[in-house]
């Protein structure tokens, strides 16, 4: 058979290394899957997944100077999810169940929110705002830190010139 960028090939695992596996094709070609093409899940050790010896259906992914590029999990058929599927599951996670990570939650955000109340776009006077905000709160940092560095300087013997 053939080897060309995006047909799937069944193999056989020559070798394995802590970076990927390398796989006989046939017709004495050899290609490497990368670990991170091994499986969908996190791959901390390519020896608890595959071994030596053993049959593997392949993807080709890429063919440059004689090195095949090889995916494992690219060559598993998964069933294809609607644009429907993904909003509907996406609409049942309420506001309250998720955690909010936004630090400026009062005063600068009003109406015309998404699901989550998030606006769609941002207005200029919400970044002037939150801007004006920063820059108030980054100042009265900077005095603090000024006035509790001031009593300190010089140490021992006054002031050098």
């Amino acid at each position: 058979m053939a080897v060309e960028v995006g047909t799937k090939v069944t193999g056989k695992v020559t070798g394995i290394t802590k970076f990927g596996a390398f796989v006989e094709l046939g017709d004495g070609k050899t290609g490497l899957v990368h670990i991170s093409e091994v499986s969908d899940a996190y791959v901390k050790d390519i020896h608890d997944v595959l071994h030596v010896g053993e049959p593997v259906t392949v993807k080709v992914l890429s063919i440059q100077d004689g090195k095949i590029g090889l995916s494992i999990r690219k060559a598993v058929d998964k069933p294809q999810q609607s644009e429907h599927e993904n909003s509907h599951r996406e609409s049942h996670h309420t506001p309250s169940a998720r955690p909010s990570g936004n630090r400026y939650q009062g005063g600068a955000r009003s109406g015309g929110g998404n699901h989550f109340g998030h606006k769609a776009q941002p207005s200029k006077d919400d970044f002037d705002a939150m801007m004006s905000g920063y820059l108030k709160e980054s100042e009265d940092r900077l005095s603090v830190l000024r006035r509790n560095t001031e009593g300190k300087r010089g140490g021992r013997g006054g002031r050098r010139s």
